[in-house]
């Protein structure tokens, strides 16, 4: 999770890097988002690992239901997240993974939040704890809300080295997780 979180930061860091680096900065952000998401991938290996060889806590193994109502609610939060997210990556298009300094600032759902594919993939940890019905896990991935936190703060300073005033007046008008009220 740690090598998830560093990777990542790096990799929505560019304009940053780029003042120390040159314009190699935005192939080393690419190169850190894949990896960031091969400790993702590990992550997820972890959780199904612990399933079949849970460490010792003092919750349950398993959920006090049954496995259908997990599968029910991992559904009721999943669907949602993953639609979101992916809302999310086809508005960013190819600047979701692949930075490029002449992208300009975004369209679609980003005109409503700052952060559509942070908040559709955090609740897919908590999702994963759930559909392998374990307490454990799914209290466990509480841990990477403030991990989405840090992650869309770090991006967040280097969208305002990019963009500059156009991006913090967006912030301004924007909220960065949920819709803010009209009106």
């Amino acid at each position: 999770s740690l090598l998830f979180l560093f990777f990542y930061v790096r990799s929505v860091s560019p304009a940053g890097r780029e003042m120390i680096i040159g314009s190699r900065a935005y192939s080393h952000c690419f190169r850190d988002r894949l990896i960031s998401g091969l400790f993702e991938l590990v992550i997820a290996i972890n959780y199904v690992l612990y399933y079949f060889f849970p460490l010792p806590t003092p919750l349950p193994h398993q959920f006090p239901w049954p496995w259908w109502v997990s599968l029910v609610i991992a559904a009721l939060i999943g669907i949602p997240a993953t639609i979101l997210m992916i809302v999310g990556l086809r508005a960013a298009g190819e600047e979701a993974l692949h930075p490029k300094k002449e992208h300009s600032m975004y369209s679609g759902i980003y005109k409503k939040i700052r952060h559509p594919q942070a908040v559709g993939e955090v609740f897919l940890f908590p999702v994963m704890g759930i559909l392998l019905h374990s307490p454990f896990l799914t209290l466990f991935s509480l841990i990477y809300f403030p991990i989405f936190v840090i992650l869309c703060y770090a991006e967040e300073q280097d969208l305002l080295l990019r963009y500059g005033n156009a991006y913090a007046e967006y912030c301004k008008q924007t909220a960065a997780f949920w819709p803010k009220k009209m009106g």
